[in-house]
Parts: structure tokens; sequence; C-alpha cells
């Protein structure tokens, strides 16, 4: 296991450099023995105190032990993550009289009952009052903590057989584009922490919706794959936060939930977006790449917009514009791998805010913001 030599700045003189397990499963297959093999091992890392990246259905989460204050401060060295930014626990086992669930909250709302009946296992997170089991590291000293039940059965299955709820935010450098596969995990935190559990890539490719269900009305504080309309359809009105601006050098408060910083989700590449009609994107990629004319240029080009080329641009056959689920997907994957191809700029439509289109919209917005 890492050992933690002091907790605080610089990150790095946290953690201890370690040997990261590469476990791969198929989730496909439960019954294979190298899969029971591999879920055992993971769920004694975290047992142990120790870091293990899981795959959900939504992005790639680092986990640890959430009862264990010790191995949630691991999460946020090995992330550089600022003890400000609160992070989500998992659990596992049945919706109804979940035992876990029980031991993390003081009470479960009437209307936070409801919407676990209808999206878990989802990508859906409510923010519950927290009990005194929950150390304050997770929660960033706030009075509620994020919880949620992962579909993924790769995820489920761990934290079943860990016994223990998993706290997890995404299992990459704090700010940095969340990882959709156990190849992005390695990239931000190889040799940072104990195991990666490669499944394979996420169904969802954004992280899920975080909701507070104590509020009237419900505020959504990160949207995510289960809409605002699927959730007033079970549980009522629902509005969508909106960060107030902080003041140049104000200090930093602890954020009311998951996902709600400034500026999250960033490739090393600036990010351009184009708030245009598909059928305008063209014209735009065109005239942007003359704009940055000496740099390298990188577009999330739309599945529509196949045969577009521009002269010395490199792109990203993203989803097709008509079909936002598509678009989530592979939104992570396309900026790595337009980092990776050393572009300067990535030059990204937003897609109409419709649905999902909601969710991918928050993250471009936080990973255009300034530096």
């Amino acid at each position: 296991m890492p050992g933690i030599r002091r907790f605080g700045l610089p990150w790095d003189e946290g953690i201890d450099s370690v040997k990261t397990l590469r476990l791969t499963v198929d989730a496909r297959h439960p019954e294979d023995a190298r899969y029971r093999e591999a879920i055992e091992q993971a769920a004694e890392i975290l047992r142990a105190g120790g870091l293990v990246a899981l795959p959900t259905e939504t992005v790639y989460g680092l986990g640890a032990n959430a009862l264990d204050a010790r191995a949630v401060g691991r999460i946020f060295a090995a992330k550089r993550r600022p003890a400000w930014d609160p992070v989500i626990v998992h659990i596992a086992g049945p919706v109804s009289g979940n035992a876990m669930l029980a031991g993390l909250v003081q009470e479960l709302p009437e209307r936070a009952a409801k919407l676990a009946a209808a999206f878990w296992p989802g990508p859906l997170t409510l923010l519950l009052p927290r009990a005194a089991t929950v150390p304050a590291e997770v929660t960033a000293g706030r009075a509620l903590v994020g919880i949620r039940m992962p579909a993924h059965p790769v995820a489920f299955e761990l934290i079943r057989r860990a016994g223990v709820p998993v706290a997890a935010p995404s299992a990459n450098l704090f700010s940095h584009t969340s990882p959709t596969t156990a190849e992005h995990v390695l990239q931000d935190l190889d040799g940072r922490i104990d195991a990666v559990l490669d499944a394979g890539p996420t169904e969802h490719g954004v992280e899920s919706t975080v909701l507070d269900p104590t509020q009237n009305p419900m505020v959504i504080y990160r949207p995510g794959a289960v809409t605002a309309k699927q959730i007033e359809a079970v549980a009522g009105e629902v509005e969508v936060f909106r960060a107030p601006e902080r003041e140049a050098g104000a200090p930093q408060e602890s954020l009311p939930a998951p996902g709600v910083g400034i500026r999250h989700y960033a490739p090393k590449a600036r990010v351009e977006l184009i708030d245009a009609a598909l059928e305008e994107l063209p014209e735009r990629f065109n005239a942007l790449c003359r704009q940055y004319a000496g740099l390298k240029v990188g577009i999330m080009l739309p599945g529509e917009l196949a045969g577009f080329q521009t002269e010395g641009a490199v792109d990203f056959r993203w989803g097709r514009w008509s079909h936002p689920e598509e678009l989530a997907r592979s939104l992570y994957a396309g900026l790595r791998e337009l980092d990776g191809r050393g572009c300067d700029v990535i030059l990204c439509p937003l897609p109409p805010g419709e649905g999902v289109g909601a969710a991918i919209r928050d993250r471009l917005l936080k990973a255009a913001r300034p530096r």
C-alpha cells in the first residue's frame, strides 16, 4: 500500500510511488475465475485502505473506503485534489432497505426514496444528510453527502465484495479531462494508485447527475445522463444551480456538491467553443483555423460533417449531432486524443442543451474556462 507521509501541498510529497496493478476483467463473464480473482484482489486493496480505479457506467472513478478518513485522504493526494471539493460515495446492494445507505445518512427523505427506486442503480447522485460515520473529508465539511449506486456490474460487484461504501471521484488529476478507459486513468495516475480495474470503455461518458432532493424545488448541481425532465416526472419541480462568480483573491470555500468547480474536465490545449447550428459549423471552423494560423488546431467533428477538411487541422470523428448520447460517450476520449496529438487549440461545437446535451454543454463550458 502507498503510505501518506503528510497530507498537504506540494501534493507529490504526500504520496509514495507505487507499481499500479492493471487488473483486466470481462464484464460479460462474471463466472470466469480470472474475473472473480481480480474483483477479490481489488476488494482486498480497498479494505486495506488502498486506492483502486474502477469502471462505472459514467466514467472511471478513483475509489477508497469511504469510512476511512486516511484512505479518503489518499484520493486527494493522488489526484492533487483540493480539500474543498467533496467526493461521491458509491454503494451496492438492494435499493430498498440498503444497509450501506442506512449507515451513511441520518434520514432518507420521501422524494429521495422515490428517486432511488426509479434511477438506482444508475447515474444519479443524491445529496443526503450525512451521518457522523462519514468523515468530513468526504463532504468538505458539508452537512450533505453525495451518494449513488452504480449500474456498472464490475463496480457494483467490487463494492459488494469489499463490503464497504466507496468514495470515488473521477480517476484523473484534478481539473483534467475525465477518464473513460483504463488507459486514460494510467495516463494521469500510473504510479500514484494501487490498481486499476480495466473493464473497457464506459457507457455514458459523462459523470452522474448530482441532485439535492432536500431543497424545494430540488436543485441539480451537475447535469448528467439522468435529465431534469426525468427527475420532474418522478419527484416534482427541479431547477439547475447557477454558481455565483467568486471575487478575485477571495478564499475558496468548500463546494456545495461534487462537480460544481469553475474549471473542470479540461485538456492541456485551449478549448474554443462554437455555439452554432450544425450547418454553420464548417464556415466557423474555417474562420477559426485562419485565426489560429501558426498553431496546431484540433476539431471535435460531428459525424454528419465527416467529409469536412481544413488544411493543417486534425480532427476527431465525434458522434452524430442528432444523437447526443454518442457525443457524450466520446467527448472525453476526443479531447484526450487531440491533446495527445499535440494540439494547441481544440475547436469544439456546443450541442443543443436538451436532454444529455445539457451535461455536455456543462462540461465543455467548464473545460473552456481560462486557467
